[in-house]
Formats: structure tokens, sequence, C-alpha cells
């Protein structure tokens, strides 16, 4: 086989950009990225990009927020009363945590800001209403 079809497995190096440039993820020095197509593992441009390729081939395709991350949900962007948080915690612009939603589910908080008496957390993923270019090679077609 010799060109990505649905349903495919593949495996795929890459190095994931910004507009500006900065490298967010890539998978350089690591095993190349193994996924079916079409079981929804990641992104749909990224899967959309790799569709055609063939073996051996490389390109550089660039996903639009729309089918990446999506927009940044405003919703998601919380204040929280510095006394709801650990005693011992000491927060930071940046800081990752973890908080549990009613149904259980553990949600990632990003820490945006720090006031006097609270911190605003944002529960967008970090991607969230940015375009996104990755350079892809297509290493191996398995079926």
């Amino acid at each position: 086989m010799t060109q990505v079809k649905e349903n495919n497995t593949v495996k795929v190096n890459y190095t994931g950009k910004l507009a500006n440039g900065q490298v967010f993820d890539t998978s350089e020095g690591r095993e190349p990225l193994e996924f079916t197509l079409g079981q929804g593992q990641l992104i749909p441009g990224f899967e959309k990009g790799v569709i055609d390729m063939k073996l051996n081939e490389k390109k550089t395709i660039t996903i639009a927020k729309e089918e990446a991350y999506g927009e940044v949900n405003k919703d998601l962007i919380q204040e929280v009363k510095k006394t709801e948080l650990p005693q011992d915690m000491s927060p930071e612009v940046g800081m990752g945590l973890v908080s549990k939603s009613p149904d259980g589910r553990e949600v990632n908080l990003m820490v945006t800001e720090v006031k006097e008496d609270s911190i605003v957390v944002d529960a967008n993923h970090p991607l969230a209403g940015k375009e996104l270019i990755f350079d892809l090679e297509v290493v191996d077609i398995i079926a």
C-alpha cells in the first residue's frame, strides 16, 4: 500500500507549530505517531491532511482553528476565590491545575491571572483559538 486511505493505520513523523513559528509538539527524537484514521483519535484537520499522502511523502499543512481545537469558549474561563484553593498552594500564571466536574470527570485548568483575592482559570485546550501548522512525513502505512 503506497497511499493513505480512510481507516488505514499509519505512522507519521510530525512537528506542530503556531503561526509565529513556535513549536508546540514534535515526534522528533521519539517514535513516530501511530494512529488509525477515522477513529477520532486526532483533530480532524490532522487526519484530513494525511489522507492521500504517499509513503515517505513530506508536506506542510495548515489547520484552521475550526478543524483543530475550535474557538476559545469564554464560558470555560472562570474566576476562583483564593479561599477555595488548598491553603498550601501558591498559584502562578501558567500553572496547571486539575478540578473535578459535578459528574466526577477531571478537568485540566490553566491559571491565566493571579489577583489579590482570586485567580482566573481557563479550561480551554491550550491550542484553542489558534491556527496550527504541521510538517508531516508518512513513514509507514500498516493497513
